[in-house]
């Protein structure tokens, strides 16, 4: 089995690029020190696939952050803007390395990586990556960035529905960054009410309703018991409906993340008790699972493989 997947033997499918091959060859020669399949491979997408080639940065960057390999290829190529792009995401990566580490990075280390994206920016202006990368780094400044609402907008004028620009937002306004459980909700509802028919972010609440969960049972001190009706209540059960509705039975492109916003819908589902629905969602991924928002809940691979068999039988 190629080293990008991994499946015990009856369980779940675990493949980061969700099923992108040349991704993996590229995100396989990073780590390597070869960037010129990472060249190759943005420079051919169409210019205006921003979701596929959202999902390629970032793990391309993923790849990159342990390695010199971007840095090389930028210094080898100073104007190609897909170099100057990755390499920007590539430092974001690395400054949330940092803070895993258990400090926030310095003040002028996050701005002179914004000072990257903004470059990156500037070689590549149509393109709203660098501003999902601004939006990204912004939940390191220890108070919040006082630009976020500029870099939102600059994102939207670039692309309006972007997935990940959206994702990197919820997560920017969650209760564990700088924002609320309220603010996250009202920014997915508004997300969800004008995202265009078939668009996965009809599905933002779940992402919202998991974070939530897992801040309330990490943070807050409540225990799984003491959310019973945060799964089940009518409004958890109205977003699902509504993603299945809106998202699902009118679904016509597989966008490049779907794999992950079928994780977080089924999820919900089977948590809402809506076994029968949930058992669509599972016949969809076709065995493809992601740790989150499992592992929110407990055992990430036993969840998945419990609920996959009990609400397909």
């Amino acid at each position: 089995m190629a080293a990008w997947l991994r499946r015990r033997p009856g369980g779940p499918l675990y493949d980061r690029t969700f099923g992108d091959r040349a991704l993996a060859e590229g995100c396989q020669d990073m780590v390597m020190g070869r960037w010129e399949g990472a060249r190759e491979l943005l420079s051919k997408r169409p210019r205006d696939d921003w979701d596929r080639r959202a999902h390629r940065i970032r793990l391309l960057a993923d790849a990159a952050a342990n390695r010199r390999t971007v840095d090389v290829w930028q210094a080898s190529e100073p104007g190609n803007p897909d170099a100057a792009v990755l390499r920007a995401e590539t430092e974001v990566m690395r400054m949330f390395a940092h803070a895993r580490n258990g400090t926030l990075p310095a003040r002028d280390s996050l701005d002179r990586v914004a000072r990257l994206c903004l470059q990156a920016s500037d070689l590549a202006p149509d393109d709203p990556y660098p501003f999902v990368s601004l939006v990204t780094l912004g939940r390191l400044y220890e108070d919040g960035d006082p630009n976020m609402a500029h870099w939102w907008k600059e994102l939207q004028a670039r692309d309006p529905y972007h997935r990940e620009g959206h994702h990197q937002a919820l997560r920017y306004l969650a209760a564990r960054w700088h924002g609320s459980n309220a603010a996250a909700y009202n920014f997915a509802w508004d997300a969800a009410a004008y995202a265009p028919t078939g668009s996965p972010l009809v599905a933002l609440p779940q992402v919202a309703r998991a974070e939530e969960y897992r801040h309330s049972t990490e943070s807050d001190g409540r225990t799984a018991i003491g959310l019973t009706y945060h799964w089940t209540g009518e409004r958890a059960r109205w977003d699902l409906r509504t993603s299945l509705e809106k998202w699902i039975a009118l679904r016509t492109t597989a966008y490049a993340q779907d794999v992950a916003d079928l994780n977080h819908l089924a999820h919900g589902l089977v948590h809402a008790g809506m076994h029968e629905q949930a058992g669509a969602v599972f016949t969809l991924l076709d065995n493809r699972a992601t740790k989150v928002p499992w592992s929110y809940s407990g055992d990430a691979e036993s969840l998945f493989t419990h609920w996959r068999d009990k609400t397909r039988t």
